[in-house]
């Protein structure tokens, strides 16, 4: 079932394209991830999405409800981390936590004192004295102690530590396990790959792949290292072989996943005395759609 649907969705700022036919889709119980360069309009999104900003065109609708005339519905079941949090320097961290439970009508001590300690926050300091990373730690405690539906993180892990980007990565996985849905935007690759049922790739205001992480990776490259008792030739002359390179006794080189078969028979003629395989990452997928387009991408976050 479907939880957030974006359809044909267009902004413009004046002549300027922010996005243009963005078509996107969040179900229940899955956890999407949105990735794209900064600029390339992931926030601008994920403003139409909150209602903060009202888009030129298109329809987009969160829990059935049209994302700008009912955002004040919308938010009482919706939880929101962005990547730069602003809190009211005089109040304690604590305090910011409870009204924000309070906004969505939550009311679960132990949930709450169970995610500070997990994220190894004091809550009883004023929010003008923390770090970068301790206001994203109350905007992450605040969202997870609610009980939301829909959690939309726009760069949810900026400033925080390894030691908790797994801390925050095991709460994801857990409001999954229970049924809630998660839009998360990250330039962090490795996040997104870990975590996300599916993705979508967004480059100058445009969607311009979308699927399971199997479904994408039919357009990545597979990365082989091979060593053979006899010296390999002909192997730049195969189609579907690029970035041959002479490494350690053995030859280093990418291969389109369509043409492994045809490339392991080939190199399998000169006695194979060492075959390495690494599977293609998501980074793999992302940086060849991007390796061609870098010009003109500013501008739209």
């Amino acid at each position: 079932m479907s939880v957030l649907k974006a359809t044909n969705v267009t902004k413009r700022f004046g002549d300027f394209v922010a996005l243009n036919g963005v078509d996107l889709e969040v179900n229940q119980g899955e956890i999407y991830g949105f990735i794209g360069p900064n600029g390339a309009g992931k926030s601008t999104t994920i403003r139409i999405l909150l209602g903060i900003l009202k888009a030129t065109s298109g329809d987009a609708k969160i829990f059935g409800l049209d994302v700008w005339k009912d955002a004040v519905e919308i938010h009482k079941r919706l939880a929101y981390v962005p990547g730069d949090v602003n809190l009211w320097p005089n109040l304690t961290g604590g305090e910011v936590i409870d009204l924000f439970v309070k906004l969505r009508g939550g009311n679960n001590k132990n949930k709450r004192e169970e995610l500070i300690e997990k994220f190894d926050l004091d809550p009883t300091k004023k929010c003008g004295t923390y770090s970068k990373g301790n206001r994203q730690k109350v905007a992450l405690v605040s969202a997870f102690a609610s009980d939301a539906d829909l959690y939309i993180l726009d760069e949810p892990t900026s400033g925080l530590d390894p030691l908790m980007e797994n801390v925050f990565q095991q709460c994801v996985t857990e409001a999954k396990q229970e049924g809630k849905s998660i839009l998360l935007s990250s330039h962090i690759l490795s996040e997104v790959e870990k975590l996300c049922d599916r993705v979508g790739i967004i480059r100058q205001g445009e969607i311009i792949e979308s699927g399971t992480l199997n479904e994408l990776r039919h357009l990545t490259r597979m990365n082989l290292f091979v060593e053979t008792r006899q010296p390999i030739t002909r192997v730049a002359e195969l189609n579907g072989v690029h970035n041959i390179e002479e490494k350690d006794n053995g030859l280093s080189f990418q291969v389109d996943t369509e043409s492994l078969d045809r490339v392991i028979q080939h190199v399998s003629q000169f006695e194979v005395v060492k075959l390495e395989s690494a599977p293609p990452t998501l980074e793999d997928l992302f940086m060849r759609h991007y390796e061609s387009s870098q010009s003109g991408v500013g501008g739209r976050d």
